[in-house]
Order: structure tokens, then C-alpha cells, then sequence
């Protein structure tokens, strides 16, 4: 063996040896991917749970004939005869009882209308409902309904009806759009905000100061790994509202990927922005859901929010989770094309940028 063999490296060989390039934006990516698919619940969570809402609320809101009607008739010798008409028609479920049960049952709900028929020369009748109840409105309309045809009303006008059930105009068509954007909003904020929080108390934050990483590498980072983790999330949405209600998607398919790609950038960015100073699991939980309360109630997830008053139309349209939910109901119900939701897109975009800066300027790693 030569002597050179065995010669020991010199400090300065060792300097100059290169060196391994780390990229600090790939490292927390992917630090944050292994965390990730490492937790059985997370991935429950991310991937199992929207599945599951879609299955329960689909089925429960699924298209079925229509229900029978519950109706109670104050016992009269009219009220026997105004039973005996309603009993033809298979929809009606009817009672007759004295006055003091019909209150009692509609006072219960366990009915819907009753009805009072008074003796008289011609038929005449009155109806107690509830206004407040949407079934028992129905209720009294086609109750009365039914006893004017009964009494011989023929009407000026020939009508018939015709009942759709198809793709498209479903409620569960309406529901997966909101439950995307509901999965993109709760994966955001909970999926970056939490775990900001959550690794600032363990003290890992502090530990990557010591590295060198930025605050906008750290915080891109968080931002694209969950990024990562919504494209396969809204696949398997998709698909599964697919094969399992026939929920289609009548616009295209890529604008749909891209409005769903904005819209887990800005709310990862809100995210960020909520947990960028908060130092306790119970602020930042706090924080979550004081943004996500409002948006919950009234961007529409089960329910279109043009059902609240006007006077709060400014103010739900500001929500980043309605413009969103619009948007993506705009393409996949109505098949309109992307550039037509200009300005959903345009506010997504501000929502996203500004709360990005925002967080870099008010960010501590301590």
C-alpha cells in the first residue's frame, strides 16, 4: 500500500469537495407528502370523508315520488263526506278526528293541513296549516285542490304534467359542487393553518430558521404540497359522484380541473394568512372557524344563497367560497365555458394573492 493511499484528507480538500444542492421549496414539499400519507386519519379525512357526505346526502335527497300527505278532517257529517273525496286519491293520508285532535296532530306536525268542512247549501271549507312549513303550504293547496275537483270545478284551461328526473337536474348535481369547494376551503385552511400552528409548537419552525430557507420558500412550500394533495381528492370526488349517482360534467373538464386548482390556492393562501402569528392550537381552531362559520351558512354549499336577503347579497358574494361554488356550477351544470367566469376567477385570484403577501409580511417563525 503507497503512503499516498493513506494519507489523510486536508481541511481544505474537504471545503472545496462539492457539495449536495438542497432546494429548500422540494424538501418541505416533500417532507410534507411523507407526513402526510404516513397518518391513516389524514388521509381518511382528505380522501374517505367527502365520499361519504356525497353517499349520505345524495341518498337522502335522492328523486322519489312524492310522499303521501297527512291529512286530518274535524269530524262533521260534512267532514265525513269531504274524507270520503280526498281517500280517491292515493297521494292523501287521511284522518278523521274531533276538533281538539286535529289541533294537537298539526300542532305535532304529525299532520299537515286540516280541514274543516262546514254545512252549508254548496261545499265550503277551512283549512289550518302552518305557513312556516313548506310541506304543509303544499299540503293545503293540493288538499284544496282536490275537494274543487271533487265538487265539480272544471278548469278553463287544459294542463298536464310532465316529471323530469335526469342528470343535471338533480340535487345531488347541485350538492357535489358545493362539496368540492367545501373539501378545497376545509383543506386549506385546516390543511395548511393547522399544521403551521401545530409544527410552530413543536418548535420545528425554529428549527428551520437555522436553515437556509426563506419564509417564502417555507410558505410556498405548505402551499403546493397541499396543493399535491387536492388533485387526487377531487378526482376520486368526481369519479365517485360519477359512477355512483351519474353525476356528469356538462362543461369542460379542464376548466373545471383549473377552477378547482385556483380555488385550493386561495384558500391555502387564507390559510396561511389565519395561522401566520397564532401560537396555540385552541387560537388558530379559533380563527378556522370564525372564517369558515360564515362561509359554511351562506356560499351555498346545500342550498343556493339567494335565499337570504338582499341586504346580505354584497356580502355573501365577497365570500371566496361563493365565488368558487358558482363558478364551478356555472361550468359543470350549465356547460358554460371558462371565460365566461371572468370575474369569480378574478376574485379567487385577489383572495389567494393578497392573503399570500399578507401572511409573508406578518409570518414569525416563533
Amino acid at each position: 500500500m503507497s503512503l499516498s493511499s493513506t494519507r489523510p484528507v486536508d481541511s481544505h480538500d474537504a471545503s472545496r469537495a462539492p457539495q449536495p444542492r438542497q432546494w429548500p421549496l422540494v424538501q418541505i414539499m416533500l417532507s410534507r407528502l411523507r407526513e402526510f400519507y404516513r397518518e391513516p386519519e389524514a388521509v381518511f379525512w382528505a380522501y374517505g370523508f367527502p365520499m361519504l357526505m356525497v353517499v349520505g346526502l345524495g341518498i337522502a335527497f335522492r328523486n322519489q315520488p312524492v310522499e303521501h300527505i297527512a291529512v286530518d278532517v274535524q269530524q262533521s257529517p260534512a267532514g265525513e263526506r269531504a274524507a270520503e273525496a280526498l281517500a280517491k286519491n292515493e297521494k292523501f293520508v287521511v284522518e278523521v278526528n274531533d276538533s281538539e285532535v286535529c289541533r294537537r296532530r298539526l300542532r305535532t306536525a304529525k299532520t299537515a293541513v286540516v280541514v274543516i268542512a262546514e254545512e252549508s247549501s254548496a261545499p265550503k271549507y277551512e283549512y289550518l296549516y302552518d305557513p312556516t312549513r313548506p310541506e304543509s303550504v303544499l299540503a293545503r293547496g293540493a288538499v284544496d285542490d282536490a275537494l274543487q275537483r271533487a265538487a265539480g270545478r272544471i278548469d278553463p284551461a287544459a294542463t298536464s304534467d310532465v316529471e323530469i328526473d335526469e342528470p343535471g337536474a338533480r340535487y345531488v348535481d347541485f350538492l357535489v359542487p358545493g362539496l368540492l369547494g367545501m373539501s378545497l376551503m376545509a383543506g386549506g385552511l385546516w390543511g395548511v393553518g393547522f399544521l403551521t400552528v401545530d409544527m410552530r409548537i413543536r418548535k420545528l419552525l425554529k428549527r428551520l430558521l437555522a436553515t437556509p430557507m426563506s419564509k417564502s420558500q417555507f410558505l410556498a412550500g405548505v402551499m403546493l404540497s397541499r396543493l399535491i394533495f387536492m388533485v387526487p381528492e377531487v378526482v376520486l370526488l368526481l369519479i365517485f359522484a360519477r359512477l355512483t349517482f351519474g353525476v356528469k360534467v356538462e362543461g369542460s373538464l379542464l376548466a373545471v380541473v383549473g377552477l378547482i386548482l385556483l380555488g385550493a390556492v386561495s384558500f391555502a393562501g387564507i390559510g396561511l394568512l389565519v395561522a401566520c402569528r397564532a401560537k396555540t392550537l385552541e387560537a388558530v381552531s379559533g380563527l378556522m372557524n370564525l372564517v369558515m362559520l360564515p362561509m359554511w351558512l351562506l356560499s351555498g354549499i346545500f342550498f343556493s344563497p339567494d335565499r337570504f336577503p338582499a341586504a346580505a347579497q354584497p356580502f355573501i358574494k365577497a365570500l371566496p367560497l361563493t365565488q368558487l361554488i358558482d363558478a364551478l356550477r356555472a361550468v359543470m351544470l350549465e356547460g358554460l365555458p371558462i371565460a365566461t367566469q371572468w370575474a369569480p376567477i378574478s376574485m379567487l385570484a385577489a383572495w389567494g394573492l393578497v392573503s399570500f403577501i399578507l401572511a409573508l409580511r406578518l409570518f414569525r417563525w416563533t
